[in-house]
């Protein structure tokens, strides 16, 4: 049961996340999203949304160093989180410097540079769950960016389409050039032969890396285990879908729904085992 309005892949603020923490994991995720939505959204111009970023970040410090309320409400919402929590606030800059990026950045040329990105615009968000949960070792935060990675990366395969109509593409360009995809192929959204091989060696990527962060599973007890497992059988999901449209996913957008729910259980099974 999502607590917002925008569809996601991965349950946000389900009842299988304990009570205690409810309201934090909520806070942070209106964080998230709606710095993500001065990125993306609306018709403001490059300038005035790079602005807005820059003031939520200055609220973020007022926040921190308690000598002044945050003008930006959104902010001021992560009191009573930070109030309760040692929560690490860099983690919230860095994803305001992600969001930034995306209104001045729309190519990748490496995907190193992509693993950049996104250790930026979805890392955090695991760690101040880790953080929310009191798990701390090296091991469980390794495995978390690598579940983190990988749901920014299914995201970005499943919205091509999507990103390309905003005039951004996050296949990495050395990516294009290796299996002869152009641009002019994702505009004329082609599903050649070559656009198919591109769209399978990213989602093995991004399979492989959820797959790895499955370590974390056995550092979590009780429905927090089930909820993180849920989320990636999510990514899987959506992985499973592509595949199974050939990587059309100009005219097919993958998304969870009902009649996914037996593979994505399926999944999750799997990775509690």
């Amino acid at each position: 049961m999502n607590s917002v309005n925008h569809y996601e892949n991965f349950p946000v603020a389900s009842i299988l996340v304990p009570a205690r923490i409810r309201p934090d994991v909520i806070a942070l995720y209106h964080f998230a999203r709606g710095a993500d939505d001065i990125a993306d959204e609306g018709n403001a111009t490059p300038a005035e949304r790079i602005a807005t970023l820059v003031e939520w970040g200055t609220a973020i410090d007022a926040l921190a160093d308690g000598k002044s309320a945050p003008k930006v409400q959104t902010v001021a919402n992560l009191l009573p989180t930070l109030s309760r929590h040692p929560l690490e606030t860099h983690l919230l800059h860095a994803l305001l410097s992600a969001f930034k990026q995306d209104v001045t950045q729309t190519r990748y040329q490496t995907f190193t540079a992509l693993e950049d990105y996104c250790a930026r615009s979805a890392n955090p968000v695991g760690r101040l769950m880790l953080q929310l949960m009191r798990v701390e070792s090296e091991s469980a935060v390794t495995a978390s960016d690598a579940i983190c990675t990988s749901l920014q990366l299914i995201n970005f395969w499943q919205d091509v389409a999507i990103d390309w109509q905003k005039g951004r593409v996050y296949l990495p360009l050395t990516d294009l050039a290796q299996f002869d995809v152009s641009e002019a192929d994702i505009a004329a959204q082609r599903t050649t032969p070559a656009w198919v091989a591109l769209m399978a060696h990213q989602c093995d990527r991004a399979r492989q890396r959820m797959l790895s962060g499955q370590l974390l599973l056995a550092q979590l007890h009780g429905r927090m285990r089930i909820e993180i497992a849920l989320t990636m059988a999510g990514g899987l999901t959506i992985l499973d879908k592509i595949e199974h449209v050939h990587y059309d996913v100009f005219r097919h957008r993958p998304r969870l729904s009902v009649a996914t729910l037996p593979r994505l259980l399926l999944h999750t099974a799997r990775l509690l085992r």
